[in-house]
């Protein structure tokens, strides 16, 4: 139990716990109300049923209305038949992960050297949070090219959402040990992917594409246009390298008409192509469509970045940029030339967040930061010179695994995307991690003498048994919880109707599977008592 000053509540909570929160209460009513009626709905949600004041000329209208409010950080980004497809789809790969745990945990009596952070072990949490991933969608790039259409900017993809961005993060720093030597580069991607998440509340590269796409068809000299040259740098700044190529070769001097007269002003264009295409990236390999030369050992990264950078030097320096006649051209080229070389300012000026100059800084000016202590004081630099208009949970969430910190990271899966998302991303978070294992497994008599790992997946445990389509497989869930996982289990049979066959029967096969034969017998004696009451009564 906790302390005295918690008054005895059995899960601690902090002083902001006792702060107001606003939940919106969209009910479209017109005033005046007369009063409220609150009650518990499904799951960790309120049901607020708005009763409005009666009056002579109201015959017509709707006397009042119930609605539902979410208390678990949901914003309705994801339906609730999807969450369920989730929750269902989630059970497999976690129940395969538990099963692979206990035969480790087993291997680590018998063998002093087993260690349940053995390179097979993360092997088998990698495969875990790839089930899982892809139970929140298979997200492309928003930035990858369609070349069917020359004007094409933008893919049209299905909306990102955040709990797939902010699976993918943890995914990427905790569960996936092949890409910790090129980490910058997983964010390059993931940026990729999500900025869009973040255009609702502020501008960003991805909005001016968006933006821009709709111009574009309407432009009949591209060049002039100082939209153009803007979208292009900023789109450059965070590393979409095969966009800032296609809308390069938009350019009017490659039309064939125009190229007699317009010849050294073409070959700038195209230089400047050629450089961005041919940008060394650290990492393994690219996706296809994508541009950049690919090197997986750092001394050969080095070389080929020195060799390229000396290459943007001679071209900045080059007499051919006097010959250019259009002023647009010349001065959009170089300034692309100056955010390939690094320049801060015009990095700065281009990206429109912390996050999208954090993705500049690895790209032109630090490429070989490694270390997550020197990533996280570059984000922290960031957010100075460019912070977000509005606090967005992901950010939240990135910062806490920067600042490796287990704690900040649980507190802002818990705050943002619920229960499930705890409960499972447990898996990855310890994965590797002495420090995370200690403090998720750790026995607190604040919480009753449970672990936090018990905890999470009680409450999600509790969730799921709230809704009459998902308390089916919370027993998975509560069988893990060793100290108190079965008593609740029990319970929560016992609380299942058994005058309808199929959850009897579905309720029996638990009490099967669990091997729990007691509360099998208790459970068909009431059938058995009705049953005789209505012969009785017959």
């Amino acid at each position: 139990m906790s302390g005295e000053n918690q008054g005895g509540a059995i899960v601690p909570y902090s002083e902001e716990a006792k702060k107001p929160v606003v939940y919106p209460l969209r009910h479209g009513l017109k005033p005046p109300i007369s009063r409220l009626g609150i009650s518990w709905s499904r799951g960790n949600s309120l049901r607020v049923t708005v009763f409005q004041q009666p009056s002579e000329d109201s015959e017509n209208e709707v006397g009042g209305k119930a609605v539902e409010v979410r208390l678990d950080g949901r914003d309705g980004e994801i339906s609730d038949a999807q969450w369920r497809r989730i929750a269902y789809g989630s059970v497999s790969p976690f129940a395969l992960l538990q099963s692979r745990k206990n035969s480790f945990a087993s291997l680590s009596k018998i063998s002093s050297t087993t260690s349940p952070f053995d390179a097979e072990w993360w092997e088998y949490v990698l495969e875990y949070s790839k089930d899982i991933s892809s139970l929140l969608g298979n997200q492309t790039s928003t930035t990858q090219s369609l070349i069917e259409d020359p004007k094409e900017v933008l893919k049209k993809d299905p909306e990102p959402s955040n709990l797939k961005a902010a699976w993918e993060l943890m995914e990427s720093f905790y569960a996936d040990k092949l890409s910790q030597a090129w980490l910058p580069e997983r964010l390059v991607d993931w940026l990729a992917d999500y900025d869009s998440l973040f255009s609702s509340t502020q501008e960003t590269v991805h909005s001016k594409l968006v933006d821009f796409q709709k111009d574009l068809v309407s432009l009949q000299v591209i060049e002039d246009e100082p939209k153009y040259w803007e979208v292009m740098s900023s789109a450059l700044a965070v590393g979409w390298l095969d966009i800032v190529v296609k809308l390069l070769r938009l350019h009017g001097s490659y039309q064939l008409d125009q190229l007699g007269n317009r010849e050294t002003e073409n070959g700038l264009v195209e230089a400047v192509a050629v450089l961005i295409s041919k940008m060394p990236r650290m990492r393994p390999e690219l996706e296809a469509g994508k541009l950049g030369e690919c090197f997986k050992a750092k001394p050969d990264f080095m070389k080929a970045w020195e060799k390229w950078r000396a290459q943007i030097a001679k071209l900045e320096c080059s007499t051919f940029w006097i010959q250019c006649a259009h002023r647009q051209t010349q001065e959009g080229l170089r300034n692309m030339l100056q955010i390939m070389l690094g320049n801060t300012n015009n990095l700065c000026t281009l990206t429109c967040h912390w996050m999208e100059l954090y993705i500049a800084h690895f790209l032109y000016i630090r490429p070989f930061t490694v270390g997550l202590e020197s990533m996280y004081g570059l984000a922290q630099k960031c957010i100075q010179l460019k912070p977000m208009a509005a606090s967005h949970r992901l950010m939240g969430l990135l910062i806490g695994i920067l600042g490796e910190n287990i704690e900040v990271v649980l507190a802002e899966c818990s705050k943002g995307f619920g229960p499930w998302m705890v409960t499972h991303a447990i898996e990855v978070l310890t994965a590797g991690s002495h420090q995370a294992d200690t403090l998720l497994h750790e026995e607190r008599d604040n919480l009753g003498g449970i672990s936090m790992e018990e905890l999470h997946r009680l409450v999600y445990a509790q969730v799921l048994s709230s809704h009459p389509l998902t308390w089916q497989i919370a027993p998975i869930y509560l069988t893990s919880c060793i100290k108190q996982g079965m008593g609740l289990l029990e319970m929560l049979l016992y609380k299942q109707p058994v005058d309808h066959n199929q959850l009897l029967l579905k309720n029996l096969e638990i009490c099967r599977l669990y091997e729990l034969d007691s509360v099998s017998s208790n459970i068909m004696k009431v059938p058995a008592c009705n049953f005789g009451m209505h012969h009785l009564l017959c």
